[in-house]
């Protein structure tokens, strides 16, 4: 499995199977994504390695011990090492190809923003409007 960033400074790769995804609803991570939830996943060390641009990649921890790793071209969220367990979270986002793991569990819930659900006959799209005033007529 090859991971990458937005901009493709960032690169990884992972051996062997991967394990299910999780998401992370609560506040700290839904400011860390801008969005209802993180998704993500826990591999081994043994079974992670970077490719590039690991010199780009820039930190962010609280005092309480929360940490966001980034690329600092890009701002995507990339992998961490979780302290001294011996994993590292990988973002789902990253994650290049077919995957065949699936959200497993859903996490803190019971902080997840108000506007998560979706609004009575919330429209669906396979793929996005043709222009901003398509999108705006949807609304």
């Amino acid at each position: 499995m090859k991971g990458v960033c937005l901009c493709g400074e960032v690169a990884f790769e992972i051996e062997g199977d991967l394990p299910n995804l999780y998401q992370c609803h609560c506040s700290l991570c839904r400011q860390a994504t801008g969005s209802t939830a993180n998704a993500a996943t826990f591999v081994r060390q043994e079974c992670f390695r970077w490719v590039a641009g690991e010199s780009r990649i820039s930190s962010f921890q609280k005092p309480t011990g929360y940490r966001s790793d980034f690329c600092s071209v890009c701002g995507s969220p990339v992998p961490n090492v979780l302290r001294d367990t011996g994993w590292i979270w990988v973002p789902a986002g990253l994650l290049s190809g077919e995957i065949a793991s699936r959200v497993a569990v859903h996490l803190h819930l019971s902080s997840a923003a108000s506007w998560e659900q979706e609004a009575k006959g919330c429209v669906r799209l396979a793929g996005g409007p043709d222009s901003l005033e398509a999108l705006k007529a949807l609304l």
